[in-house]
């Protein structure tokens, strides 16, 4: 099948995900302030994949009409129920990335710079605008800057496959045994971002990690030329998150020998 061959291609890159150094290089309650920071953009990003998925695959105008992708549009539609209205660990419903600023909050870590990049996006400014004028780490913005690419591509076959492959799965069960085990101050209370990471992981691994394969291949069809574009979209994501990661490291070994 077309989409094992694509998940041979990405094996290598999501292997180097998966072993990365960031993870283990984190000891401190200050470093994950650091990762939270920096990596709060992926956590954004995503669900405006998941947005453009729900444009392209369904209906989001009035009058309603009919998009052409029924089955593709049930998997999504189901996709943006959980990620855009899940509950945190007291019961109380929000979007997982609400439940990461959340989490942020809880352990003094600065939103400052995500909430510099909304405010701007709520003011009317592009986004192409907001990034340029946002002070963001290269890593960053590259990252950003790639997604939105994607997005503008308007083909639901390119954006199902980077929101699929590019997922926050990639993060190993091993980095949430790691925040588990860190000894930190009574004062900081890491619950909010182990279920964050729990809840996601879960929910990912055991019901729309699935579906986002199903639906690859179902807007990929038999058309080799979409699974080509699908492979290339794909590593370019896994690409650019492993300079995010890089560049998250490289931040935590300069705070470590200044």
């Amino acid at each position: 099948m077309m989409i094992e061959r694509i998940e041979r291609e990405l094996k290598p890159l999501r292997k180097k995900l998966q072993t990365h150094p960031v993870y283990k290089s984190i000891d401190s309650i200050e470093d994950i302030r650091c990762f939270m920071e920096q990596h709060v953009f992926a956590v954004w990003d995503f669900m405006s994949l998941l947005k453009q998925l729900q444009n392209e695959l369904t209906c989001t105008k009035v009058p309603w009409r009919p998009a052409g992708y029924p089955k593709a549009a049930r998997l999504i539609n189901e996709i943006v129920w959980g990620e855009e209205s899940d509950v945190n660990r007291n019961g109380v419903a929000m979007s997982h990335y609400e439940m990461y600023i959340e989490a942020m909050h809880s352990l003094g870590a600065s939103t400052e710079k995500i909430d510099s990049l909304l405010h701007k996006l709520n003011s009317g400014i592009s986004i192409e605008e907001t990034i340029e004028n946002t002070e963001l780490q290269k890593w960053i913005s590259s990252f950003i800057n790639f997604t939105f690419e994607v997005i503008q591509t308007k083909k639901p076959h390119v954006i199902a496959a980077v929101f699929t492959f590019g997922r926050e799965d990639l993060i190993p069960d091993m980095f949430i045994e790691i925040i588990k085990n860190l000894n930190t101050p009574t004062s900081s209370d890491l619950s909010d971002l182990i279920y964050y990471f729990e809840r996601h992981i879960e929910v990912d691994s055991g019901e729309h990690g699935p579906m986002a394969l199903e639906m690859v291949t179902q807007l990929c069809g038999n058309d080799p030329d979409k699974y080509e574009e699908a492979i290339v979209y794909s590593k370019k994501a896994l690409e650019l998150r492993i300079l995010l990661w890089d560049g998250i490291l490289d931040t935590l070994n300069k705070s470590i020998s200044g």
